[in-house]
Formats: C-alpha cells, sequence, structure tokens
C-alpha cells in the first residue's frame, strides 16, 4: 500500500491547529522580551507552550505507529533507526522524515505557536525547513543522546543560522533522560562531532580546558506539550530513561531563509541534490512563514 508523500504539501491539512487569519491573531503566539533575551543570554529557553493535551494526544498515537517498520510509508523516512543506541542494553528510537507520511507531524511545522517564537529567535527573519526527528526511550531501558552540538551535523548547510525546537510528548524529568544544556555553549564556537547516539560524555574528548572548567550542565525539565528552543551550536543532551514512563518527543529543525548548500552530495537520503552553493528550497525545504508584517 502507497501512501501520499505530504511533502508535496506546504500547508496545513488537518484540524490540529488553526492558521491566524490577521497580524493581531499572531501577536498572542510570540514570546515576550524576557523569553528573547534568555534564549540569547543561555543558548536555549524552555517551557514555551507548543500543544495542547488533544494534539498531544493525537501526536503520540502517530509516533507509536510510525515505530512499525511495516507501517505504509516507511520508505519515505531520511532515516530510520529503531535502536540507534551504541550500548546494547538500551534503546533509542530515532527517525528523521515523519512529516513526510502522518498528518499531525507533517502540521506541527505550520503550527502557530511554532513559527511565531521561532522567526523572533532567528533575529525576525523567515523560517525556512531543514528536517524534523522524532525520538522515543522507552521505560527503564532508555538509550542516551551523547552531548553535542546541532550544527556540528549540519555544516553542509551554511551560513549558521540555524534553529532546533525539541517538544516533549511526555513529561520529561531528570528520571526518565530530560534534556540537559550548558548555559552560554553557544559562544564557544563550533567544535567537533560525537556520535550521537554514543558515550553520554565523549564530548569531554573535544573541550578545552577552559571550556571543561565552564561546563556546569542544566537539567531542563517540561511537561507534554512543552517546548525548548535552542541555538544550533549550545551544547546538550539527554540521560537514559530508568523510569517507568516512555519519554516520547519530536524535533523541527529550521533555518533562516537565504541558507545555501554547502555540498555537491544528497543532502538528506533520498532528497535531490542542491548543489554546492545553491539556496535550500523546494518540496524537500518549503518556506513556512514569512513573518509578520
Amino acid at each position: 500500500m502507497q501512501i501520499k508523500d505530504l511533502s508535496t504539501v506546504h500547508h496545513l491539512i488537518s484540524d490540529l491547529f488553526q492558521w491566524p487569519k490577521n497580524n493581531g491573531e499572531w501577536e498572542k503566539y510570540k514570546l515576550t522580551e524576557d523569553q528573547v533575551g534568555f534564549f540569547h543570554n543561555n543558548g536555549y529557553l524552555a517551557g514555551v507552550k507548543m500543544l495542547d493535551e488533544d494534539q498531544v494526544e493525537k501526536l503520540r498515537r502517530e509516533l507509536d505507529g510510525l515505530t512499525d517498520v511495516n507501517k505504509p510509508g516507511h520508505e519515505l523516512f531520511y532515516e530510520f533507526h529503531s535502536n540507534e543506541s551504541s550500548d546494547a542494553n538500551t534503546i533509542l528510537f530515532h527517525a528523521l522524515g515523519a512529516w513526510r507520511i502522518t498528518p499531525g507531524f507533517h502540521d506541527v511545522l505550520w503550527n502557530p505557536r511554532f513559527l511565531a517564537a521561532a522567526s523572533q529567535l532567528l533575529g525576525n527573519k523567515p523560517v525556512r525547513f531543514w528536517h524534523d526527528q522524532l525520538f522515543y526511550k522507552p521505560p527503564k531501558k532508555g538509550g542516551v543522546v551523547a552531548w553535542h552540538q546541532d550544527y556540528s551535523y549540519w555544516t553542509r548547510t551554511k551560513p549558521l543560522a540555524h534553529l532546533t525546537c525539541w517538544c516533549g510528548l511526555d513529561d520529561s524529568m531528570t528520571g526518565n533522560g530530560c534534556l540537559q544544556y550548558v548555559p552560554g555553549s553557544h559562544r564557544w564556537g563550533l567544535l567537533d562531532k560525537p556520535e550521537l547516539a554514543g558515550t553520554l560524555m565523549g564530548i569531554m574528548d573535544y573541550l578545552s580546558p577552559e571550556q571543561q572548567a565552564e561546563f556546569h550542565p542544566v537539567p531542563v525539565e517540561t511537561k507534554a506539550g512543552e517546548a525548548i528552543f535552542h541555538h544550533s551550536l549550545t551544547l546538550h543532551g539527554s540521560g537514559e530513561n530508568k523510569s517507568e514512563k516512555p519519554r516520547r518527543a519530536f524535533v523541527i529543525n529550521v533555518f533562516e531563509d537565504g541558507v545555501h548548500s554547502d555540498s555537491n552530495e544528497a543532502l538528506l537520503q533520498g532528497v535531490p541534490v542542491i548543489g554546492k552553493g545553491e539556496k535550500m528550497q523546494g518540496q524537500f525545504f518549503p518556506l513556512l512563514f514569512e513573518g509578520v508584517n
């Protein structure tokens, strides 16, 4: 059974979200000056309400279904790892490309709460899509995500004008592997990239003595439906899920409109090549939001 590739549709396709009718409606989704200031000072911003309970539940059902390798549309994933963990005793489900397969994960890209905030944090610039991710850490044996900077995996696109939005579908607490951040690390410059699902503290091999001295992680706990935005150079990671509950989340990665390819190879598996120096655009990298006039 073949399903429609939803990457061909660049607008809302379900009733999960309502598109604002005017600039006044957009205003209610904007971050405060204090929130924007916190982001620029620390490299991340937590506790941004992104989804209500019904929206969370719909996306949980979609994610649970997408973990099945036999689900129609599975071939549309850019990457699919039933278990990306390097530790045989733990499990880290990680996949890219869900927006092409199910309506909910397609439409989260056009969630007004997300787009208004993303545009502000990019300097009130138009927002273009890069790629999405799903993460699932099952109860008791959920694996780690090693400390890393997102942009260290994305240097095939330039300039650095990228932003990440992580959104939890479960309460994310220290006991089930919540995200942790090193405040201010977005000013450390680009570091070498570790294995994403390898040793949690592998990044320490790439830090200078001064950076190691400033490595003071802050656990960031969130409620289901809350998002964390972070700069693409901010160091972050997450520990194991040793709790009785799952820890499910999705990630939307975007950049300021105008970013270009810095590679003559496919930027995502199965996606046509965008030549080095050419603008990122087209079917797989749609412009999500032009901004509020």
